[in-house]
Order: structure tokens, then C-alpha cells, then sequence
């Protein structure tokens, strides 16, 4: 199966140098454009907006360290975009537990129109997002040098689980911000 990293050329690293990476996106966006086949056949046609489509996806994907951890994960068999991921269903009771006490307050800051609690607690919460995400980093690394072991699968999953659960969290935190500011 060709990756995302194939496309490009890469190792399957969470370290990507992104303006390398830009410099050739934009070279093979230009190789790949529908637009040098526009003569062509059906079959050139569509294999020119497909390559493109591609590369697409993989620049989107690769260019974004969040986006880049959870493809990352995905290779090694978690897909934590589906509903159905066993291991959302397995992150820890105690961080379950964090996630609706932290859930409470927000409520209660939005339901107060508390904008300096609500934006404190994103603070606080954004830090802990990029916390998770370097142990989710350190976790990947870890497989990628040593295989897919179950325990640094199961580290990556929980973290970039949290990364997740933080992400909502100070989506929502915007989405309130908004409102109190519009």
C-alpha cells in the first residue's frame, strides 16, 4: 500500500521538514496538474486528477504534526477516526473522569457567560493538548524503531485520544468566544 510518506519521498517519521515538504508540493503539483493532460485520453485524464487528489491528501495530511500523529498511528493499525476504534473505548477510567469534571465547568462558565474562566481553562487545556501530543510523538517513534508493540500502540492511542478530546474542547471554547464577542 502506498502511504502518504511514499508520495513524498519520506521516511514514515513524525519528522517531517515542512518547507521541504511545501517546496515539493508545490513542484510535484505542478508535474501532476490535470491541466498537462487536458489532451489526453479518459484514462490520462483520470489518473492526472486522481495523482492529484492524492498528493492532495498527503500534503494536508503530512503538513499538520496533529493530522501527521493520527496517520501515523493509522499505519500501525489504529484508526482513531473511526467510531468504532476499540481503543476510544479503552482510554483510561481516570482521564474519563477529568474529561467530565472538565466538561461541567465549561458548561457551567458558558451557562454564566464567564469568557475569562472559559478562556482560562482553555489555557490550562491547550497546554495539556500539546503535552499529549509529544507523548503521542514519543510513542510513534518508539514503533517506528521497534515495531508495533501493543504497549507503544496503546500509549500512542491514549494520547492522541486526549489530543482529540483537547481539540473539542477548545473548538468549543472558540465557538463560545464567538458568541460573547459577535
Amino acid at each position: 500500500m502506498r502511504t502518504h510518506f511514499d508520495v513524498f519521498g519520506l521516511p514514515r517519521s513524525h519528522a517531517v521538514d515542512v518547507p521541504a515538504l511545501e517546496k515539493q508540493f508545490r513542484e510535484l503539483s505542478l508535474q501532476l496538474h490535470p491541466d498537462r493532460v487536458a489532451q489526453g485520453n479518459a484514462r490520462e485524464r483520470l489518473q492526472a486528477l486522481e495523482g492529484t487528489t492524492a498528493l492532495n491528501e498527503a500534503y494536508k495530511t503530512l503538513k499538520d504534526p496533529v493530522r501527521r500523529a493520527f496517520y501515523l498511528l493509522k499505519l500501525h493499525g489504529i484508526d482513531l477516526d473511526r467510531e468504532d476504534a476499540g481503543a476510544q473505548k479503552d482510554m483510561p477510567l481516570a482521564f474519563l473522569e477529568e474529561v467530565m469534571t472538565l466538561r461541567e465547568e465549561l458548561d457551567d462558565a458558558i451557562a454564566a457567560k464567564d469568557l475569562p474562566k472559559a478562556q482560562a481553562m482553555a489555557k490550562d487545556v491547550a497546554a495539556r493538548k500539546q503535552a499529549a501530543l509529544a507523548e503521542a510523538v514519543s510513542a510513534l517513534q518508539g514503533l517506528e524503531g521497534a515495531g508495533d508493540s501493543p504497549d507503544g500502540v496503546r500509549k500512542a492511542s491514549h494520547a492522541l485520544g486526549r489530543v482529540r478530546y483537547f481539540t473539542r474542547f477548545l473548538e468549543q471554547v472558540d465557538a463560545f468566544e464567538e458568541e460573547v464577542l459577535a
